[in-house]
């Protein structure tokens, strides 16, 4: 019985090693919790690529240095959360007038400069703090996604399903940090020290 019972304790002890290792010390659950840990602990350069504004006008990595820029991976014809996205953007735009916003398209197949402006129109992105792009080849599109760790996955009705998340980019260019959307108050705070510095 002895024996069973210090069996038994072994593989407990095995399991809880493995998982307490998997989580990151019981720390995250999903991946989406890994991906958020691991931009905070390890900030990524996002890739020098040409995005194409709502205007038809190209942008560069130049655009992003010195500012502090809120990100959202979205499509337009999107009628759940890219919406919701859309409106939080809206509400950032008035409460942190520092902060550069940028809604990047992953369906360059399908949004071109009208679907953009049209996107824009709706959410009231003004062109020139908030712009809503795209990327202007299949080589730059990965290259965003893979570096922000954003999955985007065709569904059976025509669209995705992806993550959403405003992900936050320092003057640097780099991304440092992946953050909920909801509750808003807590984005501003997240995002408010960050203008600062």
């Amino acid at each position: 019985m002895v024996r069973g019972l210090a069996a038994a304790m072994a593989v407990i002890i095995v399991a809880a090693a493995a998982f307490w290792s998997a989580t990151e010390g019981f720390r995250v659950f999903t991946t989406e919790g890994a991906r958020r840990l691991e931009v905070a602990r390890s900030p990524r350069p996002l890739p020098a690529v040409v995005l194409e504004d709502q205007d038809g006008r190209r942008i560069g990595p130049e655009w992003l240095r010195g500012r502090v820029v809120l990100v959202e991976f979205v499509y337009t014809r999107c009628p759940t959360v890219c919406s919701t996205l859309g409106e939080v953007f809206g509400r950032l735009s008035q409460a942190l007038p520092g902060v550069t916003l940028l809604s990047i398209s992953f369906d360059i197949e399908h949004d071109g400069r009208a679907e953009l402006k049209d996107y824009a129109i709706r959410h009231g992105a003004d062109g020139d703090r908030w712009r809503v792009v795209r990327p202007t080849s299949g080589g730059d599109l990965r290259d965003l996604l893979d570096t922000a760790g954003v999955v985007v996955i065709p569904d059976p009705w025509g669209g995705y399903q992806h993550n959403a998340a405003i992900h936050l980019v320092d003057g640097r260019g780099r991304l440092v940090r992946v953050l909920d959307f909801e509750p808003l108050s807590a984005l501003i705070d997240e995002v408010t020290p960050w203008l600062a510095s």
